[in-house]
């Protein structure tokens, strides 16, 4: 923890026009002071969790928008995190942001020994082979299942998915092409009707998950991120369910008083429209 003079470092700060990181790091000890901020001060690392994983994904959209001023903000946000989970660790005797800054710098230096050593690679591909290399051999993972265990459990499902098919594919577990794959999918969606004439809803969730997987192995034999899929598909959803609904309105009506076949006409409107937009 870092000692300082209460009233003194307020004074200081409001004073502030331009700020540093330690000032920063200042800032978050003052508000989580015992004359600070009640809230900051109560937080842990659990009561926070979810805004870490919040302000990731904020930074992520100002990125999506091409937004710099929106994303040097959010990128704040997400120091904040670091900063805040810094100050609870070290309040309770644990790790500090010293700390955390110290093991980053560390695992850069270990994991890129063709700039702090005396390895050559012949470009990109030789890195990133040498940093998963370098990472297993750190993290102690001797077999293939623990290798895939290391895989956090917290990331998005079909993040993970796709980091475990390259897990398993490094260790020559996986389809010989997408084509292959393509076919298991085929086999899921019609193991998942199969499951949904049974009527047995676990039994169902067990197929859809498993329809999903084979989804994702697919596509990254293509080269494609299941998630970066997903996420522009969403997006299109979205802009072609706003056309329809803007012509639906235009017409007179609600969307929702549409008999089926209308708001299939809609939609095939509004895809058009997209194409030539």
């Amino acid at each position: 923890m870092i000692n300082f003079d209460f009233d003194k470092t307020v004074s200081e700060l409001n004073g502030k026009d331009k700020f540093t990181f330690d000032d920063f790091r200042l800032l978050v000890e003052v508000l989580r002071h015992e004359r600070g901020c009640p809230w900051d001060r109560e937080q842990t690392h659990q009561s926070i969790r979810k805004n870490m994983i919040e302000e990731a994904y904020e930074a992520a959209e100002a990125i999506d928008l091409n937004d710099s001023k929106l994303l040097c903000e959010e990128l704040g946000d997400v120091m904040l995190q670091t900063l805040l989970h810094s100050s609870i660790s070290s309040a309770n005797g644990g790790f500090d942001v010293d700390d955390v800054i110290t093991g980053i710098c560390k695992k850069l230096i270990v994991r890129h020994p063709h700039v702090f050593g005396e390895v050559s690679v012949s470009g990109t591909g030789e890195v990133l082979s040498n940093w998963e290399a370098i990472k297993q051999a750190t993290k102690g993972n001797k077999t293939a299942t623990e290798s895939i265990e290391s895989i956090s459990s917290a990331l998005p499902a079909l993040v993970r998915a796709h980091k475990i098919g390259q897990k398993a594919a490094k260790h020559n577990f996986d389809f010989a092409n997408a084509t292959d794959s393509l076919d298991k999918v085929g086999e899921e969606v019609k193991e998942l009707r199969e499951a949904i004439v049974e009527g047995d809803f676990n039994h169902t969730e067990e197929e859809v998950g498993d329809l999903l997987l084979a989804v994702v192995n697919t596509a990254r034999l293509l080269g494609i991120d299941s998630e970066e899929a997903l996420h522009k598909a969403n997006q299109k959803f979205f802009n072609r369910f706003a056309l329809v609904e803007k012509s639906a309105l235009s017409d007179g009506g609600a969307l929702k008083d549409k008999t089926p076949s209308e708001m299939l006409e809609l939609w095939e409107k509004a895809k058009q429209m997209a194409k030539n937009a």
